[in-house]
């Protein structure tokens, strides 16, 4: 069971949604689609559902070329962010709507809306009908749809994003072992970089409507290939410092300078990258320090989000602890050089060797 996208691309009018793609997802894998919003995932998903026609390029599904074909013909099941139930219809018979559909049995049928009601916490109101459900039990119900058809697609946009934390960590860990144990391909879109973590399986990393890069996901999160890549896969997003590597010593802003994070890079512009998580507060033996100017401070429980100019250039980094800080003022920040990336100035990446540990 195979999905190939063979040079895939998607224009409408003079706009392009998603420039040329290759991509080849096999059977009972987790494929997650990361990127912010109007990257492209949604565009990416109905072209590999069959809900648009590409504009140039090839989709074949175990061999067979489904590129017309509509999605009616395709055995595919999708969800979205904003629930779609039948209003008229009870839990129960939403549920099995897409099984009377392909003619099974009442048996099979009633065994596995049970099971999956279970699964969704949905037992107590299959009587029910949609309307006189929450916003999370109406998107469970849809869920619960969707995995009763036992489809060798699957395509979630962002479908947890109106549950609560709880159940949200639930179904993460429940629906792509469900998935897999059919041996379905399974693709779930995100614009969160946690969930993509959490998720685990493969990533694939969309910016303005390019993939940028697709491999396993912690691999992705390591090794960005690009700049464009370790923005997307950062959030708050990577922070970034242009600098000119002359022998051993990169030079930035009015005179400042620091020693090379790697002497094998030769001389020229560089733009460095680094995640908001590895910015320190305090100086230790190894790190570099960056006199900065602090905006604004957030503080979220038990962590601080610290914003700063740095020149030109906006930080963001995320220290442990409630920080009592002055806004407007000077704050040195403090970077060990194994957490920087060196990117070229096209957003190539050039070296990530001195990149020690994944964090």
């Amino acid at each position: 069971m195979t999905l190939k996208m063979e040079n895939v691309s998607h224009v409408v009018g003079a706009e392009t949604h998603i420039y040329p793609t290759s991509l080849t997802l096999e059977k009972a894998t987790m494929n997650v689609l990361l990127g912010p919003t109007l990257s492209g995932k949604t565009s990416l998903m109905r072209l590999m559902a069959g809900l648009d026609k590409p504009t140039k390029g090839r989709i074949s599904w175990n061999g067979e070329d489904v590129t017309g074909k509509r999605v009616q013909e395709r055995k595919i099941a999708m969800v979205y962010q904003q629930f779609i139930n039948y209003p008229a219809m009870t839990v129960y018979d939403n549920i099995a709507s897409p099984m009377r559909i392909m003619g099974l049995d009442k048996t099979e049928i009633d065994s596995r809306v049970h099971r999956t009601a279970e699964l969704m916490k949905l037992t107590p109101m299959l009587n029910r009908k949609p309307l006189e459900l929450s916003g999370g039990q109406q998107q469970r119900c849809a869920l619960a749809r969707a995995l009763v058809k036992n489809a060798g697609l699957v395509l979630l946009d962002e479908p947890l994003a109106n549950l609560d934390y709880k159940l949200r960590e639930e179904l993460r860990a429940e629906i792509p072992r469900i998935f897999e144990e059919a041996g379905s391909i399974f693709v779930y879109a995100t614009t969160e970089p946690e969930e993509a973590l959490l998720l685990g399986g493969n990533c694939i990393t969309l910016w303005e409507g390019k993939v940028t890069q697709f491999g396993p996901t912690a691999e992705v999160y390591r090794h960005p290939a690009d700049a464009a890549t370790a923005r997307v896969f950062s959030d708050p997003p990577m922070n970034f410092l242009t600098v000119e590597k002359r022998g051993d010593t990169m030079h930035f802003g009015d005179q400042e300078s620091m020693p090379s994070v790697d002497n094998t890079v030769p001389d020229g512009r560089y733009l460095l990258g680094f995640r908001p998580n590895h910015l320190a507060l305090e100086p230790r033996e190894g790190r570099l320090r960056f006199e900065a100017m602090l905006t604004v401070t957030e503080i979220t429980g038990s962590e601080t989000f610290v914003h700063l100019t740095h020149g030109d250039e906006r930080w963001v980094g995320l220290v442990h602890g409630v920080r009592k800080l002055e806004e407007g003022a000077p704050l040195p920040v403090y970077l060990h050089p194994s957490h920087i990336y060196i990117f070229a100035r096209d957003g190539a990446l050039v070296s990530s060797a001195a990149y020690a540990e994944a964090a």
